[in-house]
């Protein structure tokens, strides 16, 4: 438990650093003046006042925030200050500010996919479709020939529980030795009911103790894609290329959630975010370091989401202001800001239900 809550703080905090930093550096870049720099909400733990900036490290450690000079609508702010204010930016210059956040979090995913290729380690990245409960072959005399598993289908349930991923299949399988289950597949548009038990196969839990889990003796269809590099400098177009190959398989994945193709028991929360940093961390510096990079990947496109009180909610606001030749108005902004405020509320609400009822 201590080892997941550490891993959980040093992982999140390390994304929620860069993303802050990145709004940070081109506000100052820009002349904007900043006023905090914070690590975390609530009640301060350690703070340090620069020359303008107080640097702020605080209790909840969930997110972070950077405060500029003139961000927030009706501030009042010194008629000598007014130039350096966030809201007499130009349009392009706020807009850069804001991008900011997420694309240091791209930069960051980036710089480590980069740094492992260029030391001659390869690459995974999955395709969507190789993530999907998909027979790609069915081994001869296995229980899953017997119960009438064929190359092709798509597993959609067992014993009545919606499956979306290969993953969500095999969890079931391995806990269920020697016991009868009732699997849902699609085959050729239609839906058939087989009967499957899972043969017992001994094995080693992760703690070392000897155990039975269940097989059935499918393979998934695969489509992954190996990038490896033939020299450092290749590393440096190859890393750009694995960003963007995760980046498009976790936009596809929210797609897939919006249009129902995907069930939202897949929406994860700080739990399973702080189990994942723990197994990743017990399996050793590279694994704990390239999972930073994809839960990096995934906050920049999240925050660009374009729901007000997110990064992408600002944008969309701009690309408002663009196109009206002025900003929405102050109440407009304050009504979207509190259905966006409700909406995120909602969905950290329900990640956590999601967290809880998956380790229950």
């Amino acid at each position: 438990m201590l080892e997941a809550a550490v891993s959980f703080i040093l992982v999140l905090g390390v994304l929620i650093f860069f993303h802050e930093l990145g709004h940070f550096l081109v506000a100052r870049w820009a002349g904007v003046g900043v006023l905090k720099f914070s690590l975390g909400f609530g009640p301060k733990l350690w703070s340090w006042k620069g020359k303008e900036t107080e640097y702020m490290l605080c209790v909840i450690p969930l997110g972070g925030y950077v405060k500029m000079l003139g961000e927030e609508d009706g501030e009042e702010v010194l008629e000598k200050d007014k130039a350096r204010s966030f809201e007499k930016q130009s349009l392009s210059r706020r807009t850069a500010i804001v991008l900011a956040g997420p694309i240091a979090n791209f930069l960051l995913a980036y710089g480590i996919f980069a740094s492992v290729l260029a030391v001659g380690l390869p690459l995974y990245v999955p395709q969507f479709e190789s993530l999907m409960p998909m027979v790609d072959s069915v081994l001869e005399e296995s229980p899953a020939e017997r119960g009438g598993l064929q190359v092709g289908d798509k597993i959609v349930a067992i014993d009545g529980t919606r499956i979306d991923t290969w993953h969500e299949m095999t969890e079931i399988v391995i806990e269920n030795p020697d016991h009868e289950l009732t699997i849902e597949v699609e085959r050729a548009g239609g839906l058939l009911n087989l009967t499957v038990t899972p043969r017992s196969v001994e094995a080693v839990s992760q703690g070392g103790e000897p155990i039975l889990i269940g097989q059935i003796g499918i393979t998934r269809m695969t489509g992954d894609v190996s990038i490896e590099s033939v020299s450092p400098v290749y590393a440096i177009v190859d890393g750009a290329y694995a960003t963007w190959r995760w980046a498009e398989l976790m936009v596809v994945g929210i797609v897939k959630i919006v249009q129902g193709e995907l069930s939202a028991k897949n929406i994860g929360g700080p739990i399973l975010i702080a189990d994942m940093s723990a197994q990743a961390a017990s399996q050793g510096f590279l694994n704990i370091v390239l999972f930073v990079a994809l839960i990096s990947i995934n906050l920049g496109i999240v925050n660009l989401l374009p729901v007000p009180v997110l990064d992408g909610g600002h944008l969309m606001f701009f690309a408002i202001e663009g196109i009206r030749g002025r900003p929405l108005e102050e109440r407009g902004r304050e009504i979207a800001h509190q259905v966006g405020l409700f909406l995120l509320l909602s969905l950290m609400t329900f990640a956590f239900y999601n967290d809880i009822m998956r380790y229950l």
